[in-house]
């Protein structure tokens, strides 16, 4: 009897571990937490991005990847705050006012020559500070469930998928895995600034970045921007063959206001996938309840098979792309409005409107589409922006938009 008995044992410990693992989708949990008011709004030096961090890696240990950073799973950076707004960033231990801020990076070790960097940055805007949109007088968290709790959600999905999919195969990846989020982001860029210059892997190996930032808030018609497209000529045939759900607005440039440029600047090929502006944006109302998680696991879902799609491509070609923020032109005023960044038809649709600013005063509305401005037809973001540049504060400029089948127009105050 006794022996039937560790038979049996044997048998269920044998049969339990011959079962396949299953994904768990943590997506909606991640976002909830890390968008929670008790995170204080995740501002990079705060106790609220400490404690983003360690359920960062608490994450990463339950998912199973190693520890990547410089005490373990961390890389901290201090670095004195700028007071001038157009020089770079010093990153320092020995100076007053420092603030210290923690990348967190995770990894997985395929034994590959290359490695694919898929990033997204958890940091936040704290109670709001220079770069909120907020006009009311309370003191207000500003959760940052979009902006970027989303793309940090579906990072560590995907790093629960690809570290699944090489448990359970034989044949292993031919790339490792470095994820990571990155804080600073808000503050200019400054994880992955630091990262791209004290790179703890060797950044030669990188084979292209992916960054996810602000993915969250997917409209109705799937329309989602990759930018990037132009950095390796795999990438548009590879974004055209596994897309079967988007709407994709494609942009070439290796440049812009995220965690890829850090990446782009070192030559390494990226991609940044974003699901646009909204109201919200950088303001209290960006909240965990407002997120589209069905259209997040679509994305996470297309990021993967991207990302199985190129592994049998070797090392990708870097190319250099157009900067096309060189070229903006430089403001003396503001309409108030967010641009619809995705919209890839005739003239610049107005996404939504600021209070107490000139697109308000004059009755703009979201969805209104400008087709002029002063004496310039707007074309696109672009057109829109050189028309923008001329005016001065105490101008009068004549409008023309386009809303639903009628044109109306009118006039703004600057």
């Amino acid at each position: 009897m006794k022996k039937v008995l560790i038979l049996l044992v044997l048998i269920g410990f044998l049969s339990c571990k011959n079962e396949p693992k299953i994904l768990e989708n943590n997506i909606k949990d991640d976002v909830t937490f890390l968008a929670d008011d008790k995170l204080e709004g995740r501002q990079t030096g705060t106790e609220g991005e400490v404690l983003a961090s360690e359920y960062l890696i608490k994450r990463f240990k339950e998912i199973g990847v190693q520890p990547k950073g410089t005490e373990g799973f961390l890389q901290s950076f201090s670095f004195k705050p700028k007071t001038d707004p157009h020089s770079e960033v010093v990153f320092t231990t020995n100076a007053d006012s420092t603030i210290t801020g923690h990348n967190v990076i995770g990894f997985i070790d395929n034994n590959a020559k290359t490695t694919i960097v898929i990033g997204a940055h958890y940091d936040h805007l704290g109670f709001g500070g220079e770069g909120s949109l907020y006009r009311g007088e309370d003191k207000a968290v500003h959760n940052g469930a979009d902006d970027n709790a989303s793309g940090v959600a579906v990072m560590l999905n995907l790093a629960s998928r690809l570290k699944l999919k090489n448990d359970e195969s034989k044949v292993k990846d031919k790339n490792n895995y470095l994820f990571m989020a990155f804080s600073g982001e808000e503050m200019g860029l400054l994880g992955s600034n630091y990262f791209s210059k004290n790179p703890t892997i060797d950044a030669e190996s990188i084979n292209y970045m992916i960054n996810m930032d602000m993915v969250g808030r997917m409209k109705t018609d799937s329309t989602l921007a990759v930018y990037g497209t132009g950095t390796s000529p795999m990438f548009k045939q590879t974004l055209k063959v596994n897309n079967d759900k988007f709407k994709i607005v494609e942009n070439e440039s290796g440049v812009g206001p995220s965690d890829h440029t850090s990446f782009y600047l070192i030559d390494i090929p990226v991609l940044h996938f974003f699901t646009g502006q909204h109201e919200d944006y950088h303001k209290p109302g960006d909240d965990a309840e407002k997120l589209n998680y069905e259209g997040m696991n679509l994305i996470s879902d297309y990021i993967y098979d991207i990302i199985n799609d190129l592994n049998d491509n070797g090392e990708l070609a870097f190319r250099k792309t157009k900067n096309e923020s060189e070229e903006t032109p430089r403001f003396k005023v503001g309409l108030g409005v967010v641009p619809d960044y995705l919209y890839d038809g005739k003239g610049m649709r107005i996404d939504g409107t600021r209070e107490d600013t000139p697109a308000f005063a004059a009755g703009l509305q979201k969805g209104d589409v400008v087709l002029k401005l002063g004496d310039s037809t707007i074309t696109d973001m672009m057109s829109y922006m050189r028309a923008l540049s001329v005016f001065d504060n105490g101008d009068e400029a004549a409008i023309t938009v386009k809303r639903g089948e009628e044109t109306i127009d009118t006039k703004v105050q600057f």
